[in-house]
């Protein structure tokens, strides 16, 4: 099992920033990738882009590339999700998501942290 925590949410104006933090515990070996998604009120929830855990290599949404940025801490064991040029459009519920090695799907979600901008 492993266990995420998201932090950092909050509001902010358009063209603003935040950076949302999710820690992980646990089995934290096996993660191969750690994703974040969101979801709008109303709407289904939407891949933003992920990090393969060893190697840093990230992949994003085309509604987010180059304004979002995912990092890792290994030490901490904890991705960062930093939002620059922030839209309205980007009001959602933040989520990070782990799967391991071989999984499709993303088995292991944190509770979400809300992200609203103003216009």
């Amino acid at each position: 099992q492993v266990q995420l925590v998201e932090s950092g949410g909050g509001l902010v104006q358009a063209g603003g920033s935040l950076r949302l933090s999710c820690k992980a515990s646990g089995r934290t070996f096996s993660t191969y990738a750690l994703g974040w998604f969101r979801q709008a009120p109303g709407k289904e929830r939407e891949f933003v882009g992920r990090i393969i855990w060893s190697t840093s290599n990230t992949y994003y949404a085309d509604s987010v590339k180059g304004r979002f940025t995912i990092s890792r801490d290994n030490a901490k064991n904890t991705v960062y999700l930093q939002m620059n040029s922030l839209k309205p459009e980007d009001t959602a519920v933040y989520y990070c998501a782990a799967r391991g090695v071989g999984m499709n799907e993303y088995p292991y979600w944190g509770q979400g942290t809300q992200v609203t901008v103003s216009s």
